[in-house]
């Protein structure tokens, strides 16, 4: 599937990588991102050597082509609008085997000017139980390839890398302490975004300290 991935977004994308030292050597870790189009989760995987596995709505179940693709990819299934509990479950479990778990904390893609929303406090409660690293990744460029790619044009896409951080506390931890937690995460995320795609978060410096990769 990276195969795949990164042949086929080579044919029609610009891509340039930055900060990807920022990845830990060895699993388990979270790796966080803000969610712009359907083009993240391919893109993902062509930025992390390891073998990501990520929540999927279980709305597209219902796509055959979607379900196909996303159970290859090991995929979480999720219900979205609700606290899944099987689903964060599952979730745990991935970090306890040592793997890699991606989620995009909004819990949906962004609308409208692609700014970031707030975060659900899912990714704070899965650190802080699991007592892994998390590493922030920000995207932007994907959500103008569905209009770029039906005229042949080749869309520019950035993607930086966060140095990996830990949140100040392990197991059970106060709903009240998630939802602090859960914006310390989604700064993490703005910080490394232009001004115009922080949303909510806005306000912070932009981490400024990697040098690009281009591909």
């Amino acid at each position: 599937m990276r195969i795949i991935a990164d042949f086929l977004l080579g044919l029609f994308t610009r891509r340039e990588y930055v900060g990807l030292e920022n990845i830990p050597e060895e699993p388990p870790y979270i790796l966080v991102t803000n969610h712009l189009s359907v083009f993240d989760s391919p893109l993902i995987l062509t930025v992390c050597p390891h073998t990501p596995r990520a929540f999927a709505a279980s709305k597209h179940k219902r796509n055959p082509f979607y379900a196909l693709l996303l159970t290859l990819m090991g995929s979480i299934w999720v219900q979205r609008g609700e606290v899944d509990r099987e689903a964060l479950r599952g979730a745990l479990d991935v970090l306890r085997r040592g793997e890699v778990l991606g989620i995009a904390p909004e819990g949906t893609r962004a609308r409208g000017p692609y700014a970031l929303q707030p975060g659900k406090v899912g990714t704070a409660w899965l650190a802080t139980r699991a007592d892994v690293p998390i590493v922030p990744v920000g995207i932007t460029g994907t959500e103008n390839i569905k209009h770029n790619l039906p005229q042949l044009r080749r869309t520019d896409v950035h993607v930086v890398v966060g140095q990996p951080f830990r949140l100040p506390e392990t197991g059970p931890v106060r709903t009240q302490k998630l939802r602090e937690y859960t914006d310390l995460v989604m700064r993490r995320i703005a910080e490394l975004l232009p001004e115009e795609y922080r949303g909510v978060y806005a306000g912070g410096p932009r981490d400024q300290s990697f040098l690009p990769t281009k591909r």
